[in-house]
């Protein structure tokens, strides 16, 4: 089963190491990938563009023109992903979030590429909970919650951030 990721960036181009992107982004299967640009101001979509042209075919590329509040980004991108991918499972991160916490963008990558599909279970464990069958936009998850969640349950085995 695919989980589709929606990567949000803004002015992350000091944070994009392409190379360490590529290798681990070409390591994970059953992974359809959506980069973000939410209209940087910097290198950032280029950075995102050679990401994308290096990768497989599993990494697609947004470019918002015009600066997008997290949530309406994520939205465009979950549009994106809904639209040309048959997905039960989309999650997100939001790279603004990465910045008060204590781990890093290339740490996130190596965690949810080894880990998807201890992600995945978790996301269908967590659905089938719900009792009202959720919309389109609500089932998007964030991957950053949930690896701290995984992490505390200590069901987590390769969580190394940093």
């Amino acid at each position: 089963m695919k989980i589709g990721v929606i990567i949000i960036f803004h002015n992350n181009e000091n944070d994009i190491d392409t190379e360490f992107f590529i290798e681990y982004l070409n390591q994970a299967n059953n992974l359809e990938l959506c980069l973000v640009n939410n209209a940087s101001r910097d290198n950032t979509f280029q950075l995102l563009k050679e990401i994308k042209a290096d990768c497989s075919t599993t990494v697609s590329l947004v470019d918002i023109k015009k600066f997008k509040s997290d949530i309406s980004a994520v939205r465009s991108g979950a549009r994106f992903m809904f639209n040309q991918f048959d997905l039960n499972h989309i999650g997100y991160i939001n790279t603004n979030e990465i910045s008060n916490k204590p781990y890093t963008l290339s740490g996130l990558i190596k965690a949810m590429s080894k880990n998807q599909n201890i992600i995945l279970e978790y996301n269908i464990s967590v659905i089938e909970k719900k009792e009202i069958k959720q919309t389109l936009f609500q089932s998007v998850f964030s991957i950053i919650e949930y690896l701290e969640k995984l992490k505390i349950n200590n069901q987590l085995v390769n969580y190394k951030l940093n």
